[in-house]
């Protein structure tokens, strides 16, 4: 398994030179992340930055534990709408979405037939009638208007992409940026409607970090560069940093924030990938459901590798004793915790003891470490929902 790794990763450039782009899109605030030094991965056909020249991961990552930090994703939203709205998630989505009121959002799981996982994300509701999907990468759309044939339901593109601002700062900003001054009683996970600098967008008490934080939707009709010069004037009175996937990825690992394809795929079941919590099998009906409810190990085998002598290598064995029994799906140096962080799936969940294991580094060497229990910290979510403050 081990002989073709090597400690590199394929990016994608913008290069200065006429040509077509195939099969995927920039984000509206483009122009922004090349005067950045950006460099790329395609995520849901989109340009996602992954390092930005002015501002490294661990920069980034100090950014979102001390202070403020931007970040454009490639998350996907897409749009459900009509009379059957409602049903036609219910079907798809292995939580409860009769339970969600408008004005909230909620993490979305939906899975194959067979209850492996399909896609996640965020779902927010809108109206009684009206629900966006904001996706990680994952074949979703064409699965959701296949299952919504002869429903009462459009679903659409509403061409928004998403920006997060993220850390303990972040309120600071969004009180700041906002025409009439921060939400009232904006709750952990809440949707708003706000005015930024005369614009309309809307907002969300989510993000992908496990900091304080918020996240931002555009519209097509909006004046983009307006709202880039606007978040930037305010984040510039808080010390707001622009920051790439880089530095979020470690923070996500230490939160124990799966990302789909990667950590998670159509082989892991809901129940393997530690989704368990948001499996809602009192529902009548769901795309998975009798599989997941047939399934007698409802055990995770994604779980945290501390190492404290070296990153774990992606892609990179995790044995005992000599036997490979699992690999290495994402990995990272916690300044904070000052040891590399990684996801280990295993590959049976009776390999989780006893927790000593080795892993291979970057150095393509094998090195002690442990699995440990995921989230790294903040197991209650404290830090997102704004009830713990740190003091460095």
């Amino acid at each position: 398994m081990t002989r073709h790794l090597i400690a590199r990763r394929d990016l994608v450039c913008s290069l200065p030179e006429p040509g077509w782009n195939y099969g995927h899109e920039r984000s509206p605030f483009y122009r922004h992340e090349i005067a950045n030094g950006a460099t790329y991965v395609i995520y849901n056909r989109r340009m996602m930055t992954a390092s930005l020249a002015t501002c490294d991961r661990v920069q980034a990552y100090w950014a979102l534990r001390k202070g403020v930090a931007r970040h454009n994703t490639g998350e996907l939203p897409t749009e459900f709408r009509g009379p059957d709205a409602e049903r036609l998630l219910d079907r798809l989505m292995t939580r409860d979405v009769s339970r969600m009121k408008p004005g909230r959002s909620a993490y979305g799981v939906a899975c194959w037939p067979d209850g492996g996982v399909l896609v996640d994300g965020v779902l927010i509701r809108l109206a009684e009638d009206r629900f966006w999907y904001v996706q990680a990468d994952g074949d979703f759309i064409g699965w959701a208007r296949a299952h919504g044939l002869g429903m009462d339901v459009e679903i659409a593109d509403p061409q928004s992409w998403v920006q997060q601002v993220q850390g303990p700062k972040s309120f600071d900003l969004l009180a700041d940026a906002c025409d009439d001054g921060m939400p009232e009683n904006f709750r952990y996970f809440d949707a708003r409607e706000v005015a930024m600098g005369g614009q309309t967008a809307l907002i969300t008490r989510t993000g992908y970090t496990g900091e304080l934080g918020f996240e931002i939707y555009t519209r097509p009709d909006m004046d983009h560069d307006a709202l880039w010069d606007h978040i930037a004037a305010a984040g510039a009175r808080h010390g707001m940093v622009d920051i790439s996937l880089d530095g979020m990825d470690i923070r996500r690992i230490e939160a124990a924030i799966l990302n789909n394809v990667s950590d998670m795929d159509h082989t892991t079941s809901a129940w393997a990938a530690g989704l368990g919590p948001f499996v809602h099998l009192a529902k009548p009906d769901f795309l998975g459901r009798d599989a997941l409810d047939a399934m007698a190990d409802r055990r995770a085998r994604i779980h945290g590798i501390a190492c404290k002598a070296a990153e774990p290598l992606i892609g990179g064995p995790v044995a005992r004793g000599g036997r490979e029994i699992g690999h290495v799906t994402a990995s990272g140096w916690s300044p904070y915790l000052e040891q590399g962080v990684a996801y280990v799936r295993l590959a049976d969940a009776d390999d989780l003891d006893p927790r000593p294991v080795e892993v291979m580094g970057f150095d393509l060497a094998m090195h002690e470490a442990a699995i440990v229990d995921l989230p790294f910290y903040d197991a209650e979510k404290r830090i997102p929902r704004g009830l713990e403050a740190v003091a460095w």
